[in-house]
């Protein structure tokens, strides 16, 4: 057996170019999916697939039949270019470029239930990755990225996320200033998690549409979100260390939030 229409491609072909620029993270939107486990996430999801690389010696035809039915263009590769093109130490032969959702700040309809999670300059994708499968898991409505360093496009993310970059809302604003003024404008209470704030997250009312920010792995919050006049919570440090890994905290803090609201 064979996976139909799967032309056999070069080196040189313009659709490997484009699949390397991808791999670089240099096409916004598109995101290069490698793997089993991956595809897998990816059938799952009605998310378009530009299209798909086989290696016929490294994979099962099964698998490639099913991923070639959805792509837009669909070539076969030898195991040398396989291995130029893999991010991955031992590939399965099977790569696809598929493209990112948009999600629009206007869609969004909230609840006293509702979660959300503000990301402010993220400088890791694997970091924005874990943020985005932790929205995903805390059932929060969406993450939002502000002074964003990390691409959602970078395929460390989807790999981090566990493919839930797919499924789980992201949006970005332009400024900080626009982001707050969205969450005021949907009632938010919004929370920003400072290891400087005198109040534990343990102690807040959680009633209601709630927000929480964290800042990025170096720097921490920008001093704009402090400008913004938000009230700030903090995670109890009890051993030498001052601070958490901040997908780490982000974990404890919806958790916290969802098990209040949820009744848990």
């Amino acid at each position: 057996m064979t996976v139909p229409h799967a032309r056999p491609i070069g080196a040189q072909h313009p659709s490997v170019r484009d699949l390397l620029t991808v791999r670089k993270d240099a096409s916004p939107g598109r995101i290069m999916v490698e793997g089993g486990w991956e595809h897998d996430r990816l059938l799952a999801t009605d998310t378009t697939i530009d299209t798909f690389y086989w290696c016929p010696g490294a994979s099962t035809t099964y698998a490639a039949r099913r991923i070639a039915e959805r792509a837009g263009q669909v070539y076969r590769i030898s195991e040398k270019l396989l291995a130029r093109l893999s991010r991955k130490t031992r590939s399965d032969g099977l790569i696809s470029i598929a493209r990112l959702p948009v999600w629009k700040p206007q869609s969004f309809r909230f609840t006293t239930s509702s979660l959300v999670l503000v990301a402010d300059g993220v400088e890791y994708a694997g970091n924005l990755g874990t943020l985005i499968r932790t929205v995903d898991a805390a059932k929060a409505d969406c993450l939002i990225l502000t002074s964003r360093r990390a691409r959602p496009s970078h395929p460390s993310v989807y790999s981090a996320s566990r493919g839930t970059i797919l499924s789980t809302p992201v949006l970005e604003f332009d400024d900080i200033a626009s982001a707050a003024a969205w969450l005021r404008g949907h009632n938010f209470r919004v929370h920003l998690a400072d290891p400087a704030a005198g109040g534990s997250y343990r102690g807040v009312d959680y009633d209601g549409p709630t927000a929480f920010v964290v800042g990025s792995e170096g720097n921490g919050l920008s001093k704009e979100w402090h400008a913004q006049g938000f009230g700030g919570v903090s995670i109890p440090m009890l051993g030498q260390a001052d601070s958490l890994n901040v997908a780490l905290s982000a974990g404890i803090l919806l958790f916290e939030a969802r098990a209040r609201k949820d009744g848990w």
